[in-house]
């Protein structure tokens, strides 16, 4: 088997242009497997569905994440689809095989007292103060992505109205909604925007977002201004842009907001990406049935 995975491998170079740690990853996940093939006395064209379900199970009992069975499951699948092709067998074990399913990681997200306390600070009392307020302002009245922020233009703002423009994933575009406190932080940010325009002596790139330099603001400047403001409110956890995000759906669901209307706010192109957020509304729903439900924890403890 040693020889045929080097053969795979190379294809995976030359003609796939795999990155050297992918090679290396899939080049340990393939010699494991080709291990345990001879442990077991198997020959890798002889590989059926039920010694690779065999394979996946073993690992998970060796205590293996669900994430670290799903890479070696690629990896697999990647070989016996590529032995397939090149007619070594007449079918592809690993094609329908399904690994294990990897817990959902619950989003980090801001109680509404570390929001006061992040949004409620002293900026310095500069251009760049006045912009990082109305970045952080922004993120969390929109719910946008980094990316989305970084790349908002002075031409899709309308502060009369409220609403701004922005380009998401896959290029979908979508209006976002601004807060009263955001059009006020970006109202106040505008005039020092042009201010830095002309010390700068640069022509207007027409992004929203600019730098001490005039140039248009990096998604990576975004992320930096949010954990340096977070740190400087006294936030216990490292907060980035993404957890403003969940802080905003959030906030929206704990309030009464419905699903769907948060997904059309998120720019979400499928329902079940947001539903992750419900489990807050749960811990409310609770709150709510303990105290109005005859038979609810509140309820019961009074009886009792």
């Amino acid at each position: 088997m040693a020889a045929t995975v080097e053969d795979y491998l190379t294809v995976l170079s030359d003609q796939r242009q795999k990155s050297a740690a992918t090679l290396r990853a899939y080049g340990g996940d393939l010699r494991d497997f080709g291990t345990w093939l001879a442990g077991h006395g198997k020959q890798l064209t002889a590989t059926t569905r039920f010694d690779l379900r065999r394979y996946l199970v073993e690992l998970e009992e060796q205590g293996l994440v669900p994430t670290s069975v799903q890479r070696k499951l690629a990896s697999l699948r990647g070989l016996f689809a590529w032995l397939q092709r090149e007619g070594h067998t007449t079918s592809d074990p690993a094609r329908l095989l399904k690994g294990p399913k990897a817990a959902r990681k619950m989003p980090r997200f801001l109680q509404p007292k570390e929001v006061d306390l992040l949004l409620g600070q002293q900026f310095d009392e500069s251009p760049q103060g006045d912009r990082d307020r109305a970045i952080l302002e922004t993120l969390y009245s929109t719910g946008c992505r980094v990316s989305e922020c970084a790349t908002m233009k002075l031409a899709d703002l309308d502060l009369d109205e409220g609403v701004v423009r922005v380009f998401g994933k896959g290029s979908k575009e979508r209006v976002a909604l601004l807060g009263a406190p955001a059009q006020r932080a970006i109202a106040a940010w505008l005039p020092q925007r042009k201010l830095l325009l002309q010390q700068a002596r640069r022509t207007d790139s027409g992004a929203l977002w600019l730098n001490r330099f005039g140039r248009r603001l990096s998604a990576r400047w975004v992320f930096e201004t949010v954990a340096s403001a977070a740190k400087r409110a006294g936030l216990d956890a490292p907060l980035t842009p993404h957890g403003l995000r969940h802080s905003f759906a959030t906030h929206l669901l704990d309030r009464g907001a419905d699903l769907r209307t948060v997904q059309e706010l998120l720019g979400h192109a499928r329902l079940v990406t947001t539903e992750i957020y419900t489990h807050v509304s749960i811990g409310r729903l609770r709150d709510v049935y303990d105290l109005a439900h005859p038979l609810g924890r509140d309820a019961g403890d009074a009886g009792g």
